[in-house]
This record gives C-alpha cells, structure tokens and sequence, in this order.
C-alpha cells in the first residue's frame, strides 16, 4: 500500500479506533447502573452516535459507495428533527451535530460514487472530484473548525489532578474528547479527499 491507498487504510484505522472506542462506552454504560439522569441518555445517545459515524467512515474510507448514503441519509434526517424536537439545549446541540455529521456522510458517499471512476476502489482515486464545490467548502469549513475545538479542548481537559494540601479533583477525561477530534480531523480528510 502506498500513496492515496495508504492514507484510506490509516484513515480508516483511525475512524475505527474511534468508533471502536465509542461503542465500547456504550456497552460499559450499559453495564453501569442505571441512574435514568436526562445527562446519562444524552451521553448514552452521543456515544452510540459516534460508534456509527465512526465505523461507518472507517468502511468508506476502504469501500467507497453509494450504499452509505442512504442509511445515513435517513439517519440524519431523524437526528435533524430529532433536534428541532429536543428538550435540551445540550441535546439538541448534539442532535444537530451529529445530524450534519451523518448529512455529511450521505453527501460523501453519493458525490464520490458520482464523481468519476475508482482506480483499486479507495477514496481519492478519483478521476475527477464529485459533489459541489460550496457544499464540500462549507462542510470542510465546518468540520475544520469542530476538530480544531474538540483538539483545543483535548489540552485543558485531564484526569485527577492533585490539589496542593487537599484532595484530587476529577477533571474531565481527554480520551472521549480525543476521538471526537479524530473523527472530526477523519470528516475533514474524506472531504478533502472528493
């Protein structure tokens, strides 16, 4: 592998491992008591969420097609009145992140099956980009700006920190912000990639 076949395979290792990662908050969420709290079924949502996004990613980056959009079209039409009709602002701000999220992998996934022929099958083979031009820029734009605030916000978040002369305070945790980064960055890649 080598070239634009080597950045599908690392991209799609990192959208795994991202989507990986989620899933696995999900099962450990499920495997945590039930607190029933309105934060623990939005963190619940967005972690099953992210799960999808990423794993659906990781299967473009190395099968590109037109069979991805559809899900994620539908997805992203339930998740976009899903935060009209949200309670939360919170909630409905993840609604709607999510929802552009999978908005973006539908569009991917139809504008690179349209967008010339496939050399070997991976993204950025392609003869000639597909989608429009102000689409992909506004989602680049978007997806951009979330990766770099996710990754800004990878810096100030830790673990326990000590203190001095009383107990450890729990900040909260990188790694959960860090796969949010990467799957951004991910986004920004396949992108740019059309």
């Amino acid at each position: 592998m080598h070239g634009p076949a080597l950045v599908s395979w690392l991209l799609a290792a990192l959208a795994a491992s991202s989507g990986g990662y989620c899933g696995w908050r999900v099962r450990r969420w499920s495997s945590a008591q039930a607190c029933g709290g309105r934060h623990h079924l939005a963190r619940r949502e967005s972690d099953v969420l992210e799960a999808a996004m990423g794993l659906g990613m990781a299967g473009m980056a190395l099968l590109p097609g037109v069979f991805w959009g559809w899900p994620y079209a539908l997805l992203a039409a339930v998740l976009l009145v899903g935060a009209l009709a949200g309670r939360g602002a919170g909630l409905r701000v993840h609604r709607l992140h999510h929802g552009i999220g999978a908005l973006a992998m539908a569009y991917m996934a139809l504008a690179m099956a349209g967008g010339g022929g496939s050399a070997g099958g991976h993204a950025g083979h392609h003869g000639q980009p597909g989608g429009l031009p102000l689409l992909t820029g506004a989602l680049l734009v978007y997806f951009g700006v979330y990766a770099l605030w996710e990754g800004s916000r990878v810096l100030t978040a830790g673990g326990a920190v000590a203190v001095a002369g009383g107990p450890a305070v729990t900040v909260a945790a990188p790694l959960p912000r860090a796969c949010r980064a990467a799957m951004g960055i991910g986004m920004f890649a396949m992108l740019l990639s059309m």
